[in-house]
């Protein structure tokens, strides 16, 4: 993997951090910036959530409602997977009509086709810290996912600290080249 950073799967159990202050916008970041100015950190931005037993079609309200594009699933203030709109626009929900006795696309429940938590690509915090916008690039595009998870270990306890998307890194580039003009 580049430059010695490596995903991880995440600790059972994670929970979700309370947020300092309020949203605000992303600015622009070039490939050589801290990977940190492309992450949403949920320090400082609350993290949007759903629960496994929410229907697709009103998670996915809930993303344009809220402006993104995946969803933390949560069940008892755990963390249990990831939704992202690829997820339920792609083929997860066909796939999943094709293979179990449910008949309409309304049927289908986040838990149905979310990323289980398990199989959610991770990223340490030190390591994000440490890390430059293109070194996320190298890992998207090693990976093919589109999100990676962030995830704080301070004695013992792991937190999801914060959610990277490579479509909004990708817009952050497309600003700062913008800016260069």
């Amino acid at each position: 993997m580049t430059r010695g950073i490596h995903l991880s799967r995440p600790r059972a159990g994670m929970v979700l951090p309370c947020s300092e202050s309020t949203p605000h916008g992303f600015g622009a970041a070039g490939v050589g910036d801290p990977a940190v100015l492309v992450m949403t950190d949920f320090r400082r931005i609350p993290p949007v959530t759903v629960t496994e037993d929410r229907s697709i079609d009103e998670a996915l309200r809930d993303m344009i409602r809220f402006g993104v594009r995946a969803l933390l699933v949560v069940r008892d203030g755990k963390v249990t997977g990831l939704i992202t709109s690829y997820d339920i626009q792609g083929e997860r929900p066909l796939q999943f009509l094709q293979c179990t006795t449910f008949m309409r696309h309304e049927e289908i429940e986040v838990g149905h086709i979310m990323t289980r938590w398990e199989e959610v690509p991770v990223l340490e915090w030190t390591t994000v810290e440490r890390a430059r916008v293109s070194d996320l690039l190298d890992i998207f595009a090693e990976s093919g996912v589109t999100h990676l998870v962030v995830a704080e270990i301070e004695s013992g306890a792991a937190t999801v600290r914060g959610l990277i998307s490579r479509t909004q890194t990708e817009r952050q580039i497309s600003l700062k080249e913008i800016e260069i003009l």
